[in-house]
């Protein structure tokens, strides 16, 4: 039996759900998200509140029950608040900037790496040193923050690159003489 899925979705003053088959439809002040559940749940609306159930006991049917019941509290909380991931850079002569549409990282490379913004995302860079990336989707937010780490990941050395903000990296020791 999944714990998650047992609890109701609150939905916060200002933001409206609809269902239609299994596809949720919320909108809310920073926009709207939908999300299309499986067949092995069922999704409804009521008292300003989103409960999902499962269409059986099958094994599949329980495991779609908690994960569905997270992506619609995930389409909630994005268009209410949205969802923030912040990055650090570490390292001489690493920097980043925002010009119009597009991110520019001086990242240690003969060339400068420029990383389209995709559409539904803001980026914004309070200091050279510091990402902010912020959206209402989730895994689109977490995707744009893996890609932009990627160019430089943090290397266990001296521990230059890109990294989550708060991030631990292991730090090996090097040659010894």
């Amino acid at each position: 039996m999944s714990r998650i899925g047992k609890k109701p979705i609150e939905l916060p003053k200002g933001v409206t759900a609809s269902v239609s088959g299994q596809t949720v439809e919320v909108k809310g002040p920073k926009g709207a998200r939908s999300f299309t559940a499986t067949d092995d749940v069922d999704v409804k609306v009521e008292n300003d509140a989103i409960s999902v159930t499962p269409r059986g006991l099958s094994k599949r049917a329980r495991q779609q029950w908690g994960m569905s019941r997270t992506q619609v509290a995930n389409l909630v909380t994005g268009v209410t608040e949205g969802f923030k991931k912040e990055l650090e850079i570490q390292g001489v002569g690493y920097r980043a900037q925002v010009q119009g549409k597009v991110l520019k990282l001086a990242l240690g490379y003969s060339h400068d790496v420029e990383y389209a913004i995709p559409e539904g995302i803001d980026i914004v860079c309070a200091k050279p040193t510091e990402i902010a990336i912020t959206g209402i989707d989730q895994q689109q937010v977490g995707q744009v923050a893996a890609n932009i780490r990627d160019w430089r990941r943090p290397e266990p050395y001296k521990g230059k690159g890109i990294r989550y903000k708060g991030e631990y990296i292991f730090r090996k020791e090097g040659k010894k003489k």
